[in-house]
């Protein structure tokens, strides 16, 4: 289901990029960036964020002067780690993040940027390292898909790049129920990043 999902978007922005109609009022662009993020809950008290990456793509639809819609398409690294002194502990998550922008046009190239993000999970991995033992498993505990949302600004030049910052909060549970019955386990995290609009 969640292959199927994923392929009928990118086959619907892939087409629509091919109409010449499309092509004259859309900004298609990518971009990419650091990420910072962790898992919050009871039980990820004393836990450290973790550092990754996103990229992707997109498409900028003007509604009005003030007013867009950008529909992205990111690859995103996340998760959560733990470090002490003889031992790193590490759980990561990725996602293809499919989030739909609302950008309002605070003044010329300023934007402030919300909206919902549907986030499909592509892979899961735990790491453990210490003087004594290394493990390294890829773990099938996380939920395949979250519904999250982001809030943040960009900034366009005239030349076509941007800078980007948004905070990014999942809504949904990180774990699926029958993992973890009572702790609610939600990520979160911010994206720093650039771009160029073509």
């Amino acid at each position: 289901m969640m292959k199927k999902t994923f392929l009928l978007l990118v086959m619907v922005m892939v087409g629509v990029s091919t109409t010449s109609s499309a092509q004259e009022y859309w900004n298609f662009g990518i971009k990419g960036g650091a990420n910072i993020t962790n898992m919050t809950s009871d039980g990820f008290e004393n836990n450290k964020s973790r550092t990754g990456f996103h990229l992707g793509v997109l498409a900028e639809i003007p509604v009005s002067e003030k007013f867009s819609v950008q529909p992205e398409v990111l690859y995103s690294t996340q998760g959560t780690e733990d470090e002490g002194a003889n031992f790193k502990d590490e759980y990561r998550l990725d996602y293809i993040q499919l989030p739909v922008i609302a950008k309002f046009y605070l003044i010329d190239g300023l934007a402030l940027e919300a909206g919902p993000s549907f986030n499909f999970l592509v892979n899961e991995e735990y790491n453990f390292e210490s003087s004594l033992l290394d493990v390294r498993d890829n773990s099938e505990y996380a939920s395949t898909f979250e519904f999250g949302g982001a809030l943040g600004l960009s900034y366009k030049l005239n030349n076509g790049f941007f800078l980007n910052g948004r905070y990014t909060q999942g809504f949904t549970d990180v774990f699926d129920g029958d993992s973890f019955d009572d702790d609610a386990i939600k990520n979160n995290g911010f994206q720093l990043g650039v771009g160029f609009q073509f």
